[in-house]
This record gives structure tokens, sequence and C-alpha cells, in this order.
């Protein structure tokens, strides 16, 4: 299937219903299609992977066609330097959390654009960079205490920004730190407390939104990372 074939299955697999939610995440309406993130996965497994392909898709500028372009790219032949560019395009927090989760994060390298983007003035890049630390910590099973310590200082160093998008982005990251263990359970939490003594009014609410989660963590049989105390307990109800 080529650019212009996919673009139609888009047109076609498109509804109000999905275009309304687009539009108010900021999208410009002249730039939405209306289709589920779904039915834009099932349309990849069929395009399968080309960097060209999915260039052409997000040269389209139609929001969905670049969700669908993340997931054409191929991760193992796409350039860093051309990954990177892509975030400059970017205009809504929901397609910077999936060009990191499903592009970004499976490149080499990924980890240069952390230190990279961490204290950007653009605000996709800086969410970017934590969206990267938070999935790095839940999908990096060789990650390191260095690493996961590096990450909280840079939630320290990085968290005085009233974005809303961006603050969203520390307090997840934190809270994805916290649940790599008991160990960093408490480490997050100190962390968290030390921000709520600080002035800074966004390093105050991170610190409020982590911390109800933190403190309910616990660990389940068969989970290699801890999870939030309500989530086992409505495991439990069902």
């Amino acid at each position: 299937m080529d650019c212009e074939e996919l673009i139609r299955e888009l047109r076609g697999l498109s509804s109000e219903k999905y275009k309304a939610n687009v539009v108010k995440m900021g999208i410009p309406e002249e730039y939405s299609l209306g289709v589920s993130t779904g039915d834009v996965r099932k349309l990849a497994r069929l395009a399968g992977r080309s960097n060209e392909l999915a260039g052409e898709l997000w040269s389209a500028g139609y929001h969905e066609a670049r969700l669908l372009a993340v997931l054409v790219f191929d991760p193992k032949t796409l350039p860093m330097r051309e990954a990177e560019r892509l975030m400059q395009d970017v205009v809504s927090w929901d397609l910077c959390d999936h060009l990191c989760k499903n592009l970004l994060i499976k490149i080499k390298g990924y980890q240069n654009l952390i230190e990279k983007w961490c204290n950007s003035s653009r605000t996709y890049e800086k969410r970017g960079a934590f969206t990267l630390i938070a999935s790095a910590v839940v999908h990096d099973k060789k990650i390191t205490a260095q690493e996961l310590d590096h990450y909280l200082e840079l939630v320290k160093d990085y968290s005085d920004d009233d974005r809303e998008h961006v603050k969203k982005a520390v307090s997840w990251a934190l809270r994805e730190i916290g649940k790599s263990g008991f160990d960093y359970q408490e480490k997050a939490l100190l962390t968290a407390h030390e921000l709520a003594e600080s002035d800074s009014r966004p390093r105050k609410w991170i610190a409020r939104d982590a911390i109800k989660e933190l403190e309910k963590l616990v660990q389940t049989e068969g989970r290699r990372r801890l999870i939030s105390g309500d989530s086992k307990m409505g495991q439990e109800v069902n």
C-alpha cells in the first residue's frame, strides 16, 4: 500500500466522534481525520515497515497519518537525527507520547535525547524527555541503579516548569521510577517530599500528584514491578 492508499483507508475509518476528541487535544480540525488508535494500529500491520513510506505519511500532515507513520518507521534503520527531527512537528501530548513509546525508545542512543531535551524550551521536547524516562524504566529490563538514580536527579533539577503537559510527564516519570522496587519507592518518595518542600508551585504540584500513587505501591506475585494498591484492589474485586 502506498501513501495515498493509506490516507484513503484512514478517511474510510474516520468518525465524527474520534475527530471531536482529536480537536479537543488541540489538533486543528483541518489536520484531523478522526480515527481510533486501534484502527491506526491495524492499518500499520497491513502497511509494514518502510522509512520512505512513513516519511510520506508524516509529511501528509494529518494527525492520524503521523500516528500511523510512527508505527511504520523502522527503528532498526531510521537514523536518530531523522527521528529527533520529527518532534519539531509535534503539537499534542498524545503524538508526543506515541512517538516516544513506539519509536524513539527503540532506537539506539535514545538516552541522548533525554539529556538533550530535559531542559528544552519546547513543550513537547521536554515532555518527550520525561516520557522517554517513564518508558525506559518500564520496558528496559537491563536498566541500572545508576541510571535510575540519574533520572531521579533529572526530576529534581528540571521539574520547575509550570507547563501542564510537562509537569504531568515529570510526575509520570517519578512514579514509574518508584515502581522499580521498594528501594526506589522509598527514593522516589524522598524525592517527592523534597520537591514538596520547595518554593516552586510546579514542584509542589508534581510532588502531590506523585505521592498519591507512590504511597500505595504494592508487590504482586508474577510481576517484576510494583503496582498501585488501588489497581490490585480493583483486580481482586473483579
